[in-house]
């Protein structure tokens, strides 16, 4: 089949596929504190529906994908999906983000299933920051659920993604680049994007990776690059100067990678994204609900590709933010 191209002539390879809007977190960054209106079950993609979205992708050039919400360890029998998409012929990567407090539960179940790759979202090692950010003291438990996934080499590298968020983000800089050194995981810091339900998003309020590379430079010397390659990366990799952990920085807003991103999303109501701050969508559960064969959603996933935004626009005067929150696209 005709591999996915956008019409500025980028593949895509990377899917990101939310498979619930619901989240047992309250992030300042992304959702009020009473929480948002969550979709009713029908209105949600059935796992059914999202492996035969899948295979299709897969058959067009898609080799990754990643899965998100909301939270997506609150859905039930996450392992079972993990692995059926498992199965996929040609499908390289099947990774999923979480924030971690339910891992201690699943993480054994998770391996058992096959998932070889997970994102951990982190954004403060100290008790009373962390519950602040995340309206739930909850941080004891999230460790515990890293301290559990060691347990399963199989799922490697565990990733964990901090939100850089100026005056918030500065003083634990070096706190995570210890942890890098120390554990085997891979720190990356986010920046600050304007995804947030109250919509108090300012450019200022970005703490930059140029910014966060000079803190941890000024501690341990020059951080050596890490390069695969591959262009598509987002995150800026590095590591130490005697080699002992990574770090990673990822910048949308102060060094976009739109040139060379490779990346379709699909939000818990099947609405297909190809900018994460877009404004268009393709109703893919329709397409599917509508049709047994596959040709209709070929063509709808196909349209969508060939109408990819050229960038984000963030920081120009044209750009509008996006209607969705980023627990409703999904991360």
């Amino acid at each position: 089949m005709e591999l996915l191209v956008d019409s500025y002539g980028r593949r895509i390879k990377s899917m990101r596929i939310s498979i619930t809007d619901k989240c047992n977190f309250r992030c300042t960054y992304c959702m009020p504190a009473e929480g948002l209106p969550w979709l009713k079950k029908d209105e949600i993609l059935s796992y059914e529906e999202i492996v035969r979205i899948s295979q299709v992708s897969v058959g067009m050039g898609i080799e990754q994908i990643r899965l998100t919400g909301g939270e997506p360890l609150v859905r039930r029998d996450v392992p079972s999906l993990v692995q059926q998409l498992g199965q996929i012929e040609g499908l390289r990567s099947l990774s999923l983000t979480t924030n971690g407090i339910l891992l201690k539960q699943q993480a054994a179940a998770l391996a058992a299933a096959g998932l070889t790759r997970i994102n951990v979202s982190l954004d403060s090692l100290l008790r009373e920051k962390f519950a602040q950010l995340t309206r739930r003291d909850q941080l004891d438990h999230v460790l515990e659920g890293l301290a559990e996934l060691e347990k399963y080499p199989s799922i490697h590298p565990i990733k964990i993604n901090a939100v850089a968020m100026r005056g918030y983000s500065e003083e634990e800089v070096l706190s995570f680049a210890h942890l890098a050194r120390n554990k085997a995981y891979v720190v990356r810091w986010i920046e600050f994007m304007p995804l947030d339900a109250d919509q108090i998003w300012r450019k200022e309020d970005i703490l930059t990776g140029a910014e966060i590379k000079n803190i941890i430079e000024a501690e341990y010397g020059p951080l050596q690059q890490i390069t695969t390659g591959d262009p598509s990366e987002t995150a800026r990799r590095y590591t130490f100067s005697d080699g002992i952990g990574e770090v990673g920085f990822i910048n949308p807003v102060s060094e976009p990678f739109c040139s060379t991103c490779d990346r379709i999303r699909i939000t818990a109501d099947g609405q297909l994204r190809t900018c994460l701050f877009g404004t268009e969508e393709t109703d893919l559960r329709a397409v599917v609900r509508a049709h047994s064969n596959n040709e209709p959603l070929i063509q709808a996933i196909r349209q969508a590709v060939l109408n990819k935004e050229l960038k984000h626009y963030i920081g120009d005067k044209s750009f509008k933010r996006t209607n969705r929150t980023m627990s409703r696209i999904g991360g």
